[in-house]
C-alpha cells in the first residue's frame, strides 16, 4: 500500500478550555465551525464515559478516552464488550508531559517514605505507556501499541508511524491520539520551551485531545505522507499542490499565511498535529472549502523541526471536459 492509500474515517476534537474564548480570529472562528459544542474537562470525563473504570486515571488520559468515545460516536457510559473491528486496530498516542505529574509525585511519596507509600492503582500511570495501554484496554483495541514523545512535532510523528503500520499490514485500523494535560508539572515543563518567533512569552499549556481513524482505502479524506524539514515554509514538493487551507506551526505563518490554532487554543505541545489533522478532516467534511486542494498541515518549532502532511478531500471533482 502507498500513502495516498490512507484514508482519516473518523476524528474527534475534545478541548476543554481554549484561551481565545469568544475573541474573533481565523483561528476561533475556524475551531468553533467544526466543533462549535463545548469539551468537558477531566474532571466531569464521567458524562462521556461512565464513572466506572475512572478511579486514579490521570488527566491526560480521561481526555485521550473522551476523545476516542466521541470519535467512534459511542453512547454515554462504558462499553459491555468490545468495540466491533477492534480486533487487529492498533493505538497511536502523541504526549510529551502526559504523566509528568504522577512521576512527580510517586517519586516524592518514595523520597519521603518507602515504595509501599506507592498506591498499587496509581504506580501503572507511571509507566510512560500508560494513555495508549489504558486506550486499548477499556476498547479491546488488539493491535500495536506505541506511544510517542518526540516534543514538538510528535503529533504528526504519531500519524506517519500509524499510517505505516497500515502500510507494513500490521493492523486493519489505526486509532490515533494526541493529547496533554494542563497542571501545574505540565505548565511547568512547558513553560521552559523557547517563545514562538515573534513572540516575548510563551503561549500558556491548554488541556486539549484529538483523535483520528487511519483506514486503508475508505471513503474518507486522503492522508498524503508526512516529511520532515528544518525550516517551517521549507516544504517539499510533494506537498505544494494548491491548498484552500493551510495550518502552520505556531508563530511561523510561512509563505502565503495560514492559520496557527495555539493564537485560540494555547500551547498544545505534543498533542497540536493530531488536533490541527481533526481540524482539517472536520473542515473538509463539512462543505466550507471554497477552493483546489485540501490542507496543509505543519507543526514543530525550531529546535525539534518540523513536519508537514497534506490532507486532501476523498473525493476529487472531475476537471471541466473531462470524462
Amino acid at each position: 500500500m502507498n500513502s495516498d492509500g490512507v484514508t482519516v474515517t473518523a476524528h474527534a476534537l475534545h478541548v476543554p478550555d481554549p484561551i481565545g474564548g469568544f475573541a474573533a480570529t481565523a483561528a476561533g472562528e475556524l475551531f468553533s465551525s467544526v466543533a462549535p459544542e463545548p469539551a468537558c474537562g477531566p474532571d466531569q470525563a464521567h458524562t462521556v464515559l461512565g464513572r466506572k473504570g475512572l478511579l486514579f486515571k490521570e488527566d491526560a488520559t480521561r481526555l485521550a478516552l473522551c476523545a476516542v468515545h466521541r470519535a467512534f460516536a459511542l453512547p454515554p457510559g462504558k462499553l459491555t464488550e468490545p468495540l466491533p473491528g477492534a480486533e487487529h486496530t492498533a493505538v497511536v498516542v502523541s504526549s510529551n508531559v502526559g504523566n509528568a505529574r504522577t512521576v512527580r509525585d510517586i517519586v516524592a511519596e518514595m523520597r519521603a517514605g518507602s515504595a509501599h507509600d506507592v498506591s498499587p492503582l496509581n504506580g501503572p500511570n507511571a509507566s510512560s505507556n500508560v494513555i495508549a495501554s489504558t486506550l486499548a484496554i477499556r476498547y479491546g483495541f488488539t493491535g500495536p501499541n506505541l506511544m510517542v514523545c518526540s516534543g514538538a512535532t510528535s503529533g504528526l510523528d504519531a500519524v506517519r508511524l500509524g499510517a505505516l503500520l497500515l502500510r507494513g499490514q500490521r493492523a486493519r485500523r489505526v486509532v490515533v491520539v494526541g493529547v496533554e494535560p494542563d497542571d501545574e508539572v505540565a505548565r511547568g515543563l512547558a513553560a521552559l520551551r523557547p517563545a514562538a518567533p515573534g513572540t516575548a512569552l510563551p503561549v500558556p499549556l491548554r488541556a486539549a485531545a484529538a483523535c483520528v481513524v487511519l483506514e486503508p482505502g475508505g471513503t474518507g479524506p486522503r492522508l498524503g505522507g508526512v516529511r520532515r524539514h528544518t525550516r517551517p515554509d521549507d516544504i517539499a514538493d510533494t506537498l505544494a499542490p494548491p491548498t484552500a487551507l493551510r495550518l502552520t506551526a505556531p508563530g511561523a505563518p510561512g509563505a502565503g499565511g495560514g492559520i496557527d490554532l495555539t493564537a485560540h487554543l494555547g500551547e498544545v505541545y505534543g498533542a497540536l498535529g493530531v488536533v490541527q489533522l481533526a481540524v482539517a478532516a472536520a473542515w473538509l467534511g463539512s462543505g466550507q472549502p471554497s477552493g483546489p486542494g485540501g490542507a496543509l498541515i505543519t507543526c514543530g518549532d525550531g529546535e525539534d523541526g518540523y513536519a508537514s502532511v497534506r490532507l486532501d478531500p476523498a473525493v476529487v471533482p472531475a476537471l471541466a471536459g473531462g470524462g
